[in-house]
């Protein structure tokens, strides 16, 4: 069963998502929080599996609040945030997937495209829609902000899983990948599994985060 912890700042979006989410039978919505205090409290409280968390809200953004709580003490349980989000919060979803979370998802997105999420990211990996983070990347990537040379880790990469690491960067599912490369879908998760590890990386969403700050994409291209 899927332990789900909602945060958002309305009432109408809170029970609606709350009624959508406990009509599944593999999911149970523990409590809701309505600030980021209040979703800090009750990650710490329920120990949720997943936390579906509003950005902008009053008392505490959900920024800081997915920064605390991910902060865990190492051994115990690390609850997933999904960020909800619109298409202008795009430097705060970049900054939101900096502080550890494991995706996002439009907040006008379709209602199975929410039971998909919170069941991808329960599972352990991470989800990253295509057109949100094509958009997510032009606008980081506008910003000609420096960075610095690639890090040591990338050069244990081989020159498949580098080419992996890149597509993923660019939003592209394994399926998508698994066409460009020419390649079987499952070898392809084979290789991302690989580079994730190599680089000490949790999921494909610090994978993006790692592609640019390491210097393996750039600007515009």
């Amino acid at each position: 069963m899927i332990k789900v912890l909602l945060v958002d700042d309305q009432a109408m979006v809170r029970e609606g998502f709350g009624a959508l989410l406990s009509a599944q039978e593999d999911m149970v919505v523990l409590a809701d929080a309505a600030d980021g205090e209040q979703a800090v409290a009750a990650a710490r409280r329920y120990d949720p599996d997943v936390v579906l968390m509003d950005i902008r809200m009053p008392t505490m953004d959900g920024l800081t609040a997915t920064r605390r709580i991910l902060e865990v003490p190492p051994g115990r349980h690390r609850p997933r945030v999904l960020i909800l989000t619109t298409f202008d919060l795009d430097d705060y979803v970049f900054e939101a997937l900096r502080a550890g979370a494991s995706g996002f998802l439009l907040k006008d997105a379709p209602a199975a495209d929410l039971v998909h999420a919170v069941r991808v990211v329960a599972a352990g990996d991470a989800l990253l829609a295509p057109s949100v983070t094509r958009r997510l990347i032009e606008d980081y990537a506008s910003r000609a902000r420096p960075r610095p040379a690639r890090s040591d880790p990338i050069n244990t990469l081989t020159q498949r899983e580098t080419d992996v690491l890149r597509l993923v960067a660019r939003g592209l599912s394994n399926r998508e990948i698994a066409t460009d490369l020419v390649l079987a879908e499952q070898t392809v998760k084979t290789h991302v599994s690989r580079m994730l590890t190599k680089l000490n990386l949790r999921d494909r969403a610090q994978a993006v985060v790692y592609a640019y700050e390491s210097g393996l994409i750039n600007p515009g291209g």
